[in-house]
């Protein structure tokens, strides 16, 4: 991941401005940067988003592609996720340096997207045990300052709430023969619902305090967060601490509920 090198001074001052609630860009502990959404700004994609939080930016496509179920859940299409680190991003995604990080992106999104609540995969089922909608999303980093995957979740649900699939017909001759037909109309279209799919809340522990929104500063200050997934409706699907240190029990309670008063504001 992006970091930077900052004196010991710099993380004193950014420590101790913590722990009286005013960060060095004048915002409180439980505050967001001003986020930047942009739907449909990929043409060849089925859906698309482009947020901008801070120096953050990520950019996401989706693609419906038409596959056959996976052979546990017959009657259900699914979700498959890409990650790709830009070298542009920062020099350290140069060569194979974000491949690392991609892949513990691509993996803390299937884990968010595993709860059966967040998207209806029956819905993109064709025809049991033989079609479905595959829904491709891929994620591309152009920029990193800080807090990745929270922009990431956010840009992930916009450009879900953005995609279009064609709507299918399924014509059946005399001889019991089906064939499928998919609809020119670009308005005769199912639109995903993504009321339910969670968004990501990174809780960055600098001294007694914990901050969301951290910027690469401030990351640099934090030897451990939590990342947690909260609905609209603020309920926590999944948890997960990052980090080289460690985080009391006590602190873990008010991070959970902190990131549950956020992540409700945050949809």
């Amino acid at each position: 991941m992006a970091s930077v090198v900052l004196s010991e001074a710099e993380k004193l001052y950014i420590v101790h401005g913590v722990q009286e609630d005013l960060r060095v860009d004048g915002r409180g502990c439980e505050d967001y940067r001003c986020a930047e959404v942009e739907t449909d700004v990929v043409s060849n994609t089925s859906g698309s988003a482009r947020v901008k939080l801070g120096h953050t930016d990520i950019l996401v496509g989706v693609k419906a592609e038409m596959g056959t179920p996976k052979l546990e859940k017959p009657d259900e299409g699914y979700l498959e996720f890409f990650v790709d680190c830009s070298a542009n991003a920062t020099p350290e995604f140069e060569g194979r340096g974000g491949e690392e990080l991609g892949t513990e992106i691509a993996n803390t999104l299937y884990r968010v997207f595993s709860s059966e609540s967040s998207v209806d995969l029956k819905s993109l089922c064709i025809n049991p045990r033989e079609h479905c909608w595959v829904i491709y999303v891929d994620v591309l980093l152009l920029e990193c300052g800080g807090n990745l995957f929270d922009a990431i979740s956010i840009a992930v649900k916009a450009a879900l709430f953005n995609t279009r699939i064609p709507k299918v017909h399924i014509l059946e001759d005399e001889e019991g023969s089906k064939e499928i037909e998919l609809s020119d109309d670009p308005y005769d279209c199912i639109r995903l619902n993504v009321d339910d799919v969670p968004c990501i809340v990174t809780l960055s522990k600098i001294g007694y305090r914990h901050v969301v929104d951290a910027t690469l500063q401030e990351e640099a200050c934090s030897l451990a967060s939590l990342l947690i997934s909260v609905t609209s409706k603020g309920a926590l699907t999944s948890m997960k601490k990052m980090g080289k240190g460690s985080l009391d029990p006590e602190s873990i309670f008010e991070m959970m509920e902190t990131g549950q008063r956020v992540g409700k504001s945050l949809h």
